[in-house]
């Protein structure tokens, strides 16, 4: 029974179904997720997040599925009596996006169930997560520092049954607004990255997002607060990171003793990444590390 260090895994998500009394973990799972071949992705499970069965396969694409390299960053949301899963996927002559897939079971297997990216076919995009407001789903994604130099995260309605997206995205912020954010320099250009937003209400009605970009000490996790209170912002960005030392990619879940963790990948480089669950807990300026 594998425990966290011996499973690699990126990005890492955390579903908790209650009656059932199990964790569930899904992230990007195969060896190298950067190049070559993509297997899929797999699913772990535990009861008190220490022992974990496991692996089961979560999902694994039929011959004629549209992509089959980099699988990234799948999340799994319960939405009106099914399980979603959210996952970034390329082809060559594509762009990269985020698509829906669906399962009955919360460990799979899961299916496609949007026609393809949710995200605009015409965007190099990443890192789509659910977000439902009062009753309206909303995809939030990363539009990517490839095509934009300042990397941008925005969110756009989608249909109610999570097949398709409804109307233009909003944009919401760009990495540079973080103060503890920091270029990467590449030959074509200075950028910044924004990765991985996922969204917390926190127990006093705040809006808050968790989203990574480069830091002083490499990959880096920092907080934006909804200043409405609603996905549209604005959003203000905490001065300092929440994680600033070579990991990220974070989500926030109750643990079993009632009390929050942030799951996130440290270190950041393959093959050594494993998932890592801290504890915080809501303050004035959003989370802080317990």
């Amino acid at each position: 029974m594998p425990s966290l260090r011996d499973i690699q895994i990126r990005d890492p998500f955390v579903l908790h179904v209650v009656e059932e009394e199990r964790y569930y973990l899904f992230g990007s799972t195969d060896e190298d997720i950067w190049k070559g071949p993509a297997t899929g992705f797999d699913a772990y499970w535990s009861a008190d997040l220490e022992h974990w069965h496991g692996p089961v396969p979560a999902f694994r694409p039929a011959a004629d599925f549209w992509s089959h390299t980099q699988y990234w960053a799948p999340e799994v949301h319960r939405y009106e009596g099914a399980f979603y899963m959210f996952a970034t996927f390329t082809a060559e002559g594509r762009r990269r996006g985020t698509q829906a897939l669906r399962s009955a079971r919360p460990e799979g297997p899961y299916e496609p169930w949007s026609d393809g990216p949710l995200t605009p076919p015409e965007w190099e995009c990443l890192d789509g997560t659910l977000h439902v407001e009062d009753g309206v789903p909303y995809l939030v994604f990363c539009h990517e520092w490839k095509d934009v130099g300042d990397g941008e995260v925005q969110a756009v309605r989608l249909t109610k049954d999570l097949r398709a997206a409804e109307g233009e995205p909003r944009l919401l912020f760009t990495a540079s607004q973080a103060p503890w954010a920091r270029p990467i320099h590449r030959p074509e250009m200075i950028a910044h990255v924004t990765d991985g937003p996922y969204l917390h209400r926190t127990g006093d009605g705040r809006l808050l997002m968790l989203w990574s970009s480069m830091g002083e000490e490499g990959y880096a996790l920092g907080v934006a607060t909804s200043e409405s209170g609603s996905v549209a912002g604005p959003w203000t960005q905490a001065p300092k990171a929440l994680w600033p030392t070579d990991g990220g990619h974070g989500m926030v879940f109750t643990g079993p003793d009632g009390g929050l963790r942030l799951a996130l990948h440290h270190p950041n480089r393959t093959p050594d990444e494993r998932a890592r669950f801290i504890e915080v807990e809501e303050g004035e300026e959003g989370l802080a590390l317990r």
